[in-house]
């Protein structure tokens, strides 16, 4: 088959939707290495994927489960493995996380924790008593009770 044309491929497969998703299944395949099952012929895989689809060498079935199997959290055949991560010993987070939850109910890490502390308000609370002690305590010699001159009245 020279050309391949979307034809071709919609009497194998429903619609053009479908067969965008399969052609793309079966592109990645080729990618990750598949042997294809049509000459090259110098084509680019996605052109060799539709061929496939076209002459019926890949199954359109095998394809769908294929590219859904790959979108789900546990695949098919596979254990949900959540109740052995409760067991994991040695786990950093639970010494470094304390139980705080934030008002969206996400966990609030240290890092945002220490931003948060009120130790950092008690000593911003000091450095703000101390900024007004100096500036209160300047020396009164070298300030003058005279009001200062405005340049109109230098200017005269």
């Amino acid at each position: 088959m020279a050309r391949v044309t979307v034809e071709d491929c919609l009497q194998q497969v429903e619609n053009q939707y479908d067969l965008v998703l399969l052609a793309k299944e079966r592109t990645f395949q080729l990618i990750s290495g598949a042997e294809p099952l049509v000459p090259k012929d110098n084509d680019k895989r996605t052109v060799i994927a539709l061929r496939e689809i076209a002459e019926k060498k890949v199954s359109t079935n095998d394809l769908e489960y294929s590219a859904v199997n790959k979108l789900r959290k546990y695949p098919e055949g596979e254990e949900d493995e959540s109740d052995d991560l409760s067991d994991i010993e040695d786990d950093e987070f639970q010494k470094i996380y304390k139980g705080q939850v934030s008002k969206s109910g996400m966990a609030v890490l240290p890092s945002k924790r220490s931003r948060n502390t009120p130790n950092n308000l008690v000593v911003e609370k000091n450095l703000l008593k101390e900024a007004k002690t100096d500036t209160e305590s300047k020396d009164p010699e070298t300030e003058t009770d005279q009001p200062e001159e405005t340049p109109e009245e230098t200017s005269k």
